[in-house]
Formats: C-alpha cells, structure tokens, sequence
C-alpha cells in the first residue's frame, strides 16, 4: 500500500508562488496515476491537477496555466507547482493517487492572503 505524505503549504500574499511536495512510500507509486487535490472550507475536496505514470498531466480550468505538477518517480516524489496564487486557491491540498484509492494523508494548508 502506498502511503504518501504532503508538504511546502503555507501563507502567501495573491499573485505569489508555493511548491508543494507529496512523498510517497512503496513501490506502486511509479506505476500509479496521481493527482493532487484540495478543499476549501465548506466545499468538497476536488482534482486540481493530475498526472499519469508516464507523465501526462490534465488540469481543472481554475489552475490552468497558473499550476503545474509535475512527478519523479526515482524519488517516489511528486509536485505541484503553484503560481499567481489567487485567495480563492486557499484550502487543504492533498496528494493521492487518480481516482484516489489511497488512504488520505493530513494535506498541507495555503493560504493566499493580503
């Protein structure tokens, strides 16, 4: 089973920058479609962005061009880069796998604000 834990959250003012970093524990991670995902007080969790095995990446039209996720597999390391934050981008970011199966991990909290 593979076990993943997320990180690099924090506080940042609109239009800045965060990256944050999903470790994965176990073997399978390399073979899995992965995705990172977010919630917002009071909605339900979404995909914010996915990526295959191979490395094909898919995005929600609210991050396109503004998030890129991105994975290396020789680390059982994932990412996802974040630019020009938006205050509406604030929420708990998880990482799991595409659809996920995973048991959930803490998530890592952003928080755009001025």
């Amino acid at each position: 089973q593979v076990q993943v834990v997320e990180s690099g959250g924090g506080l940042v003012q609109p239009g800045g920058t965060l990256r944050l970093s999903c470790a994965a524990s176990g073997t399978l991670f390399k073979v899995l479609a992965m995705g990172w995902y977010r919630q917002a007080p009071g909605k339900q969790r979404e995909l914010v962005a996915g990526i295959t095995s191979g490395g094909g990446t898919n995005y929600a039209d609210s991050v396109k061009g503004r998030f890129t996720i991105s994975r290396d597999n020789a680390k059982n390391m994932m990412y996802l880069q974040m630019n020009s934050l938006k205050p509406e981008d604030t929420a708990v970011y998880y990482c799991n796998a595409n659809p996920s199966r995973l048991t959930w991990g803490q998530g890592t909290q952003v928080t755009v604000s001025s």
